[in-house]
């Protein structure tokens, strides 16, 4: 496994380095899609992910030691900012440090890619998430109108948030 960034040896219960972190791949995304649907209100598509594969976006996953898949991310590189667009743990096992430890690997993989900034919008409803972004650093930069699909044919904003690298 290969490991990078600040702090990655510790999410609590969890020996970091014992977890199989690699590219993910075409082969993964029947799990991915099933995590992604199982956590998300309003979850990618299958081409979602296909295409961002296919565009050569820098995408991991996380597994434990049999192979279970506990997580996941995608990055979006524009000039010198990456672009965060899907993070996920799995439901059962979040507020146990995967989702700081998927952060600390996207900005690590994003500065090895020569990034100077990293970008991601955030539901203002997905309060656990806000707090893991604030708490690592992200900054409020702006604030994107209806940006989200929401319940009863509504619309959500997103906030936009950036962290130096």
């Amino acid at each position: 496994m290969s490991v990078a960034g600040q702090d990655t040896n510790s999410a609590a219960g969890w020996d970091v380095l014992r977890l199989d972190y690699q590219p993910m791949r075409e082969a993964d995304l029947a799990e991915v899609l099933a995590l992604e649907q199982r956590v998300y209100p309003h979850p990618w598509t299958h081409g979602n992910f296909i295409d961002s594969l296919k565009s050569g976006y820098p995408a991991w996953v996380l597994r434990d030691v049999d192979g279970t898949l506990l997580g996941y991310f995608l990055l979006m590189l524009v000039v010198d900012e990456a672009h965060l667009l899907n993070v996920a743990v799995e439901g059962a096992i979040q507020g146990q440090g995967l989702g700081r430890f998927l952060l600390n690997q996207s900005c690590a993989c994003a500065r090895q890619l020569g990034m100077e900034s990293m970008l991601l919008e955030v539901r203002p409803s997905n309060v656990r998430a806000l707090d893991i972004y604030q708490r690592y650093g992200f900054a409020q930069i702006g604030r994107r109108k209806g940006y989200y699909p929401a319940s009863n044919s509504q619309r959500e904003d997103a906030i936009v948030m950036r962290y130096t690298l």
